[in-house]
């Protein structure tokens, strides 16, 4: 009963944050809590079960969970591997197989620690195990909270359509990831008016070191080759991250018309690390995501994922020097 109340109240919490502004990330662990402790109120139910059935699901649940791990790890190896066939061995196409492998490294001191008594083996793999759980319900609150975010419909009365870049090929020309960004904001554009005008498109990106154009000056091609007339495009062409894509663009767009509304268009995996982005920066929009390669995006969830962790490291670096510490000192007296 206790576990359904305090889902209840991390309920009524996610609900005022959702209020307040949809784009927090507090709001993705209001709803790991939530759901946590719903899971946790049903298996307090187990309970109830003769005897004989829950000393079964007792002896049960710990191998199913080791199981799916398992599933998980071999999942995302596989995944490393296409990752780096069809994208190259670059450290960031890495995090998949990475993260596979590390799965299987937990399952290995765990059972480890179960057949050796060692102090130090035990607080070692006690404290990965709070560590890895730790970051894995982040990694669930993150995920869970990205598909909800990006199921929201795109707002109809936006004075501009923001697409952010993404890396350039053969140094000018658009690839795929990005073509998908620029295909469904020129179709956001087209469909929206506002007072009788559509709104203006925003194509953000800088120029890299191994580009020869700026990626907004392609970006910008691309829309007018599809239709998109020339004075209805803006270029933001001094960016060099995400963070300035929105910083640059809101300067542009407020300086145009003060007090504008805005869709931000990015790819699905960047969604909710864009939408943090855009509430840190002050801009006045939604973000939504165009579809990406499935096998790419198990890849690119981790690496939005890492790069939020890293966005509050003092928080993130407590909790785990924490758990470090509390998990090897009751490791180390088991």
């Amino acid at each position: 009963m206790v576990a359904y109340v305090l889902a209840a109240v991390f309920l009524v919490l996610l609900a005022l944050g959702v209020r307040r502004d949809v784009r927090r990330f507090s709001n993705a662990v209001l709803l790991g809590l939530a759901v946590t402790f719903t899971v946790a109120g049903l298996l307090g139910e187990l309970a109830r079960l003769p005897d004989g059935v829950l000393r079964a699901a007792v002896d049960v649940l710990p191998a199913a969970a080791a199981l799916g791990v398992a599933v998980v790890a071999v999942l995302l190896v596989g995944n490393g591997v296409v990752m780096v066939r069809q994208e190259g061995g670059r450290p960031a196409n890495l995090l998949s197989l990475a993260t596979g492998i590390g799965g299987f490294g937990l399952i290995a001191l765990l059972w480890a620690a179960a057949h050796v008594d060692s102090g130090a083996l035990h607080a070692v793999a006690t404290a990965a195990l709070l560590v890895a759980g730790y970051l894995s319900f982040l990694l669930l609150c993150f995920v869970g909270y990205a598909a909800l975010y990006g199921r929201l419909p795109p707002r109809d009365d936006v004075d501009f359509v923001v697409v952010l870049g993404a890396g350039l090929v053969n140094g000018d020309q658009v690839p795929p990831l990005l073509a998908g960004r620029l295909d469904l904001g020129i179709a956001l554009a087209g469909a929206r008016t506002v007072d009788g005008r559509s709104p203006v498109l925003v194509v953000s990106g800088g120029k890299g070191s191994d580009e020869q154009v700026p990626e907004a000056t392609a970006m910008a091609g691309y829309a007018v080759d599809h239709g998109v007339p020339a004075a209805r495009v803006r270029c933001e062409d001094r960016s060099r991250s995400t963070a300035e894509n929105l910083l640059f663009s809101a300067e542009l767009m407020q300086a145009e018309r003060p007090g504008y509304r805005c869709t931000v268009v990015t790819s699905s995996f960047h969604v909710l690390r864009a939408a943090l982005a855009t509430r840190r920066a002050g801009v006045r929009g939604q973000v939504v995501g165009a579809r990406t390669a499935g096998y790419y995006w198990p890849s690119a969830m981790l690496r939005e994922f890492a790069a939020v962790l890293l966005s509050y490291p003092r928080v993130n670096a407590g909790a785990v020097l924490l758990l470090v510490v509390v998990g090897a000192a009751a490791g180390w007296r088991s």
